[in-house]
C-alpha cells in the first residue's frame, strides 16, 4: 500500500506556490483573462477552491458528496463552469480566503484518512494518494493559466512525477472517453524529468512508445498545449493515436488547446 503523504505534501507546496503567485493581486488582475474561454483569473482559484471542497465532501461525507453527484448529473454540460462562476463573484480576498481554508481541510482530512480508504468520485473511487494525485494535477494545470494571464513563466518541478504517471495511468479512460476501445498492450514511457531525471513506465520492451520531456507529456494529458507544440514522439500507431486524445482529467474529451499560431 503506497503511502500518500509525499503526495500530499507536493500537493501543499504547489497550491503554495500558486498562493504566493495570487496572494497579493489587484482586483484589475483577479479580472484579467486566462487562456480557457471565458475564465478571468479569479474564476480559475473559484475552480479549485469549488473542487477542494467536493474532494473535502469525498473523503469526509459520502452522503453529501453523492448529493452534489446528483446535482452535477442534472447539469453536466456547465455544473464546472457554474461552479466557477459562483466563485468568481466574491470579492478577491474573500475568494482566496475560501480557497486557502478548503485546501487546508482537505489537506488534514486526506492526512487523517485511514490507510486502505477509497472514497467516491466523479469516475471510480479513489484512494487518498489518487485524490492527492488528481488535486495536485488540476492545481499545476490551473497555475499555469494563472501564469501566463499574468505574464509569468512558472519553472517546472519533478512535483510533476505525480501528473505524468496519472497522465500513464489514464491511457484506457483517455479511448474509452473518447468512444474507443483500449489497446491491448502496454505502452512504454519514457520521460525526462525537470531534473534530468528518467522516468519510465511499462515494459521495457513494448512495441508502442512515447518519449520526450516530462514537462511536454504534463502539458498534453492535462491538454495546456496542442500537440504539435510538444516535443513528443510516439513509436506505432496506437501511441500515436493516444497522444492525440490523451486526457489525464475527469469528465467529456476535452476541447484541448489550438496549436500555437492557429485561431480557434
Amino acid at each position: 500500500m503506497a503511502d500518500p503523504t509525499p503526495v500530499i505534501d507536493d500537493l501543499r507546496a504547489e497550491s503554495d506556490e500558486l498562493d504566493l503567485l495570487v496572494g497579493e493581486l489587484s482586483p484589475e488582475q483577479w479580472a484579467l483573462s486566462t487562456p480557457a474561454p471565458g475564465w478571468s483569473v479569479a474564476h480559475q482559484v473559484a475552480h479549485l477552491a469549488w473542487t477542494d471542497r467536493s474532494a473535502l465532501l469525498a473523503v469526509t461525507d459520502a452522503d453529501a458528496f453523492q448529493a452534489l453527484v446528483e446535482k452535477a448529473l442534472t447539469a453536466p454540460d456547465s455544473f464546472v463552469d457554474e461552479g466557477a462562476e459562483e466563485g468568481a463573484r466574491l470579492p478577491p480576498a474573500e475568494l482566496l480566503s475560501a480557497w486557502r481554508a478548503g485546501r487546508t481541510a482537505l489537506d488534514r482530512a486526506l492526512r487523517a484518512a485511514p490507510p486502505g480508504a477509497r472514497f467516491p468520485w466523479y469516475g471510480p473511487p479513489m484512494s487518498g494518494a489518487s485524490m492527492a494525485t488528481a488535486r495536485l494535477m488540476e492545481t499545476w494545470a490551473h497555475s499555469l493559466d494563472i501564469a501566463e494571464a499574468l505574464g509569468v513563466v512558472r519553472p517546472p518541478s519533478d512535483r510533476l512525477r505525480h501528473v505524468a504517471r496519472l497522465g500513464v495511468r489514464t491511457r484506457d479512460f483517455a479511448h474509452t472517453v473518447h468512444g474507443l476501445t483500449p489497446p491491448a498492450d502496454e505502452f512504454r514511457v519514457e520521460l525526462t524529468a525537470p531534473s534530468g531525471e528518467l522516468w519510465a513506465y511499462g515494459p521495457e520492451g513494448a512495441a508502442q512508445r512515447v518519449t520526450g520531456p516530462a514537462l511536454d507529456f504534463c502539458l498534453l494529458v492535462t491538454q495546456r498545449a496542442h500537440r504539435r507544440d510538444l516535443a513528443l514522439t510516439a513509436a506505432g500507431p496506437d501511441a500515436d493515436r493516444w497522444l492525440d486524445i490523451a486526457q489525464a482529467f475527469a469528465g467529456p474529451p476535452g476541447a484541448g488547446r489550438a496549436p500555437k499560431g492557429a485561431e480557434r
